[in-house]
């Protein structure tokens, strides 16, 4: 377990922590000449189970709230300390509002000085905890009277034997997260290299680990581990560890950055959060600037509304954080808010959406959204959020809200995630999606070729991209990709939709020749595919063949109907398995080049073809939605999905 200690300055928080451990948290030479806590101060004790207690002493000043702050976060049993003589004090409060935005629930409180004032003044100020601590998570909290300068002092056994029982009563933090331990302190050991210390915050980390620097994103080795102030082979959630790391300066790590798993490396600048803005701070209006506290980081923000209007004291709203500079963050986490001199804590909140947009923040989508977060923080199952996904979500990004390493091949046994579909992304990702979204989108598709059909009874089909961009115009980012290759495939695989050269159309349509046609078209396809890559145009097939020119050219054109043929220009047509080939060098060209840039004089070079027919047969490629052009060069769409003849 890990103890804060909380209170005003002055108020004993030092000296009760080294009646208690033996320990002194102060070492800076101007704490021990000011005789006042600046920085944070650790000690430990050892319990009767064999485990460790750690206590965490924080400054009481108001200067070094935002240390106290840092401190805070992590906590698992706040020691509240008030002197008998002064009673509650400013930084009392303050301390205490920040204990409960930070969402701690347990708690102990030690009337320090109890020497310096009579009986009735101890059972005053009791009374007065007591009623302050009434209203808040911590009421009812044990009040220990203490004497913590005479050596063994009644009070201070007491307190030290209540906090050892709470501490093996405590029951152990989950570690199925995935590695965060946030950074408070920075050192190093001759021999040794570079120490980080904090509080682990999720997962577990063994000697010999690779981890991530969030700060600079290097690769780090774990070489030794200090758990709770003890050597250990692994680090855990709930501990506070020390991290003897190679790879990397001490000048380059600083309070406030991350030491955490690979997998979570994605900062932030804009949150969307649940606000709980203090009863005694001011209504909050649009863009209202705030110091943030979060893990141990502090930074400035701007709060965005996400209603109408001013935020009301007491009350609690959704709104968004823009912050001035990125941060490391997962939907839980707790965040305390002051105000723009950073003289006042104003408010506190919990991260919903650590990926928040910067536009449409207020549609139904994002409300959906979020309501998903939300029940993702309370029950930790992720199957809402899959649901509410329109497009599905990246497997990668559900491990980042999660903040726990997800197998895809466990997830279906996880609660209404039984029929989820899954499908691979060219980068190894793989993208989830909940059952009734896939049926909802196949069945737009497919309502969508209907409607061609219905509108367009002589066309073959539409092609694939062409029909991405009328069925599902949101298909924009490139993890859609997996998602349109994957329904495409499925409705072809089932047969409800089918492909004619290039174009997809719905069973049992087509375009029929009549007999002559027909006739006429056995003489004219392998004429334009023994042309490879220069088939003769309408006029030399018409002479050929002994037909007018508009005969041939219509029923050329009723070809590229059906897939058969491409038109590349007026009169000049080329065979479905010559695109195909041609479609092949495009794509080898594309992928060989630094930008993948294919440009004219490459493809001519490629195809043996004059400069000019390369431009036409590059720009029939654009309009076919394969390629497009950028600036003198084209480059294959990144939603090309090229469909080769039978």
């Amino acid at each position: 377990m890990i103890i804060g200690t909380a209170g005003h300055i002055d108020h004993g928080k030092t000296t009760l922590v080294r009646a208690l451990t033996g320990v002194e948290t102060d070492r800076l030479k101007e704490e021990k000449a000011r005789g006042i806590s600046i920085e944070l101060g650790y000690a430990y004790s050892p319990l009767p189970n064999g485990d460790t207690l750690g206590i965490i002493d924080v400054p009481g000043h108001e200067k070094f709230v935002h240390t106290m702050a840092a401190g805070a976060v992590g906590i698992d049993h706040a020691l509240l300390v008030v002197a008998a003589d002064d009673g509650v004090m400013p930084q009392t409060l303050e301390h205490l509002e920040i204990l409960q935005l930070l969402g701690v629930k347990r708690g102990t409180v030690a009337l320090t000085k109890v020497d310096r004032v009579l009986p009735e003044r101890v059972q005053d100020v009791c009374a007065e905890i007591e009623a302050i601590l009434s209203v808040t998570a911590l009421a009812g909290s044990p009040i220990f009277p203490t004497n913590a300068a005479q050596a063994g002092d009644a009070g201070v056994a007491a307190l030290r034997d209540h906090l050892h029982v709470q501490a093996q009563l405590m029951p152990a933090r989950a570690q199925d997260g995935l590695f965060r331990l946030a950074v408070d302190r920075v050192f190093t050991l001759p021999g040794q290299g570079t120490v980080v210390t904090g509080t682990v915050f999720n997962g577990r980390v063994a000697v010999g680990d690779q981890l991530l620097h969030s700060a600079s994103g290097q690769t780090l080795r774990v070489r030794s581990i200090h758990a709770q102030n003890q050597a250990s082979e692994t680090g855990v959630a709930g501990q506070r560890c020390a991290l003897n790391l190679a790879g990397i300066a001490k000048e380059e790590i600083e309070r406030g950055d991350w030491i955490l798993d690979v997998r979570l490396l994605q900062a932030s600048d804009r949150i969307d959060i649940r606000l709980h803005l203090l009863a005694e701070a001011a209504p909050m209006a649009q863009w209202t600037p705030v110091h943030v506290h979060m893990g141990t980081h502090k930074g400035l923000a701007h709060v965005a509304l996400l209603q109408d209007q001013a935020i009301e004291p007491g009350t609690e709203v959704r709104a968004q954080l823009v912050l001035d500079a990125p941060v490391f963050t997962i939907p839980g986490d707790r965040l305390i808010l002051r105000n723009a001199q950073a003289s006042r804590t104003i408010a506190g909140g919990m991260v919903i959406d650590p990926y928040a947009p910067a536009r449409k923040r207020r549609s139904a989508e994002r409300t959906a959204y979020l309501d998903a977060l939300e029940q993702l923080i309370a029950t930790a199952n992720p199957a809402p959020l899959i649901a509410q996904a329109p497009h599905g979500m990246a497997l990668s990004q559900l491990v980042r809200l999660t903040g726990r390493a997800l197998d895809a091949q466990a997830l279906p046994t996880l609660q209404g995630l039984q029929h989820l579909q899954q499908l691979a992304m060219a980068d190894g990702d793989s993208l989830l999606l909940d059952t009734e979204r896939w049926q909802l989108l196949r069945a737009r598709v497919l309502e969508t070729l209907e409607r061609f059909h219905a509108k367009n009874p002589d066309e073959p089909g539409i092609n694939a991209a062409r029909l991405r961009r009328m069925a599902l115009p949101g298909l924009v980012h490139a993890q859609h990709d997996a998602l349109w290759t994957g329904l495409v495939d499925a409705l072809l695989q089932d047969d409800s939709i089918q492909t004619s050269g290039a174009w997809l159309h719905l069973p049992g349509h087509s375009v029929q020749l009549s007999a002559a046609e027909q006739q006429l078209a056995e003489k004219l396809l392998p004429l334009l595919h023994a042309g490879r890559y220069d088939p003769p145009w309408v006029r030399d097939l018409a002479a050929d063949t002994g037909n007018s020119e508009e005969v041939v050219r219509q029923l050329l054109r009723k070809l590229a109907r059906q897939g058969e043929l491409f038109q590349v220009v007026k009169d000049l047509f080329y065979s479905a398995a010559r695109m195909d080939e041609l479609a092949d060098i495009v794509k080898v060209l594309a992928s060989g080049a630094a930008h993948g840039e294919v440009e004219a004089r490459a493809f001519r070079d490629a195809t043996g073809l004059g400069r000019k027919r390369a431009i036409q047969i590059i720009e029939c490629f654009d309009r076919l939605g394969y390629t497009r052009r950028v600036r003198d060069a084209h480059v294959l769409r990144p939603d090309a999905q090229w469909l080769r003849s039978a």
